[in-house]
């Protein structure tokens, strides 16, 4: 952990680093604990990557059945280029055996969801650029 910086800022740059995108300060209690103390002290730790800890935040959400908030997760992996679309269809299949069928199929088709939206996505910015 780095003393460089508040933790604020440290958890701000690290979310924006995990997440893709930039991260603005919010108020509140529960936002603090997310930014000063998960993102800046726990996301921040050196024995294990982003890749990593967003592998193993796939499982764990699979298992509770967070699907919705595992999209988050595939969507940041997929703009990070930490995992591609084929490795994220095989982690739902192998995730199916050890946390249930419906729980990781669910995932897989959150994964070609999330897939689709991101390449319309891109589509569209082509063709507002040329």
């Amino acid at each position: 952990m780095s003393d460089n910086g508040s933790a604020r800022e440290r958890g701000l740059a690290k979310m924006a680093e995990v997440y893709g995108t930039e991260f603005q300060d919010y108020p509140g209690a529960h936002f603090a604990v997310t930014a000063d103390h998960l993102f800046a002290d726990i996301w921040s730790r050196p024995a294990l990557s982003i890749r990593d800890r967003r592998l193993l935040l796939l499982g764990a959400l699979t298992a509770q059945g967070a699907i919705d908030t595992a999209g988050i997760q595939i969507g940041a992996a997929l703009r990070n280029e930490e995992l591609t679309e084929e490795q994220l269809h095989e982690i739902a299949v192998f995730l199916c055996h050890y946390v249930g069928w419906p729980n990781g199929t669910k995932l897989d088709l959150l994964v070609g969801t999330i897939v689709a939206q991101q390449k319309k996505s891109a589509r569209r910015q082509e063709e507002h650029t040329e």
